[in-house]
């Protein structure tokens, strides 16, 4: 399916150069002189090689088409992530890199996650874009400082560190989006 060079999004697995590419970060960038474009970093999905491309609107990419199923997350032994389909109860076991460096720590027991594969193959693992989890350190705000919009350091039960509003305290759960660790929201509950 063709897309216009401006509608890629982290995550998205384009056709480029002949070859297939996932989009791990983009960036919109409008220079003071001639049209805006996407500068986007691409890592091949079969050797891990990374490309930095420009796109501009006016261009289009093949964004290839993959199989999505639903799969639970069961445990993990060492760089080996092993998933359950929820329909046929088969298990595989994908590497870390399939899975995402930076995703590794959202994983939760029993969590429902989404598998793309190509021509039977695994290629991504798409996590909740959501997940709640529990303060276990905050630093303790400093008095006075409340006049402007201001975050604080915490860690998480997972060891990620975000930024969050000066009145979460550890033991708080919160809300996380698993793309780019950043908080959302107060967890209710």
């Amino acid at each position: 399916m063709k897309i216009s060079g401006n509608a890629i999004r982290p995550g998205n697995i384009i056709e480029h150069q002949g070859r297939l590419w996932r989009a791990v970060r983009i960036m919109h960038t409008q220079p003071g002189k001639g049209g805006a474009y996407l500068q986007v970093e691409l890592k091949d999905i079969r050797d891990g090689t990374k490309l930095n491309e420009r796109f501009r609107s006016s261009e289009s990419v093949e964004r290839v088409r993959l199989d999505q199923r639903s799969y639970q997350y069961l445990y993990s032994d060492g760089d080996a992530h092993t998933f359950m389909d929820t329909e046929t109860f088969d298990q595989i076991a994908l590497p870390t890199e399939m899975v995402g460096e930076e995703q590794v720590p959202f994983l939760q027991e029993n969590m429902v996650v989404s598998i793309r594969s190509y021509e039977e193959q695994p290629i991504s693992v798409q996590l909740p874009d959501q997940v709640v989890l529990r303060v276990v350190e905050a630093v303790a705000v400093v008095k006075g400082q409340t006049a402007a919009s201001s975050y604080k350091p915490a860690i998480l039960e997972n060891g990620v560190k975000v930024l969050v509003p000066p009145f979460i305290e550890s033991g708080t759960r919160i809300v996380v989006a698993t793309a780019d660790a950043t908080y959302v929201e107060r967890a209710k509950d």
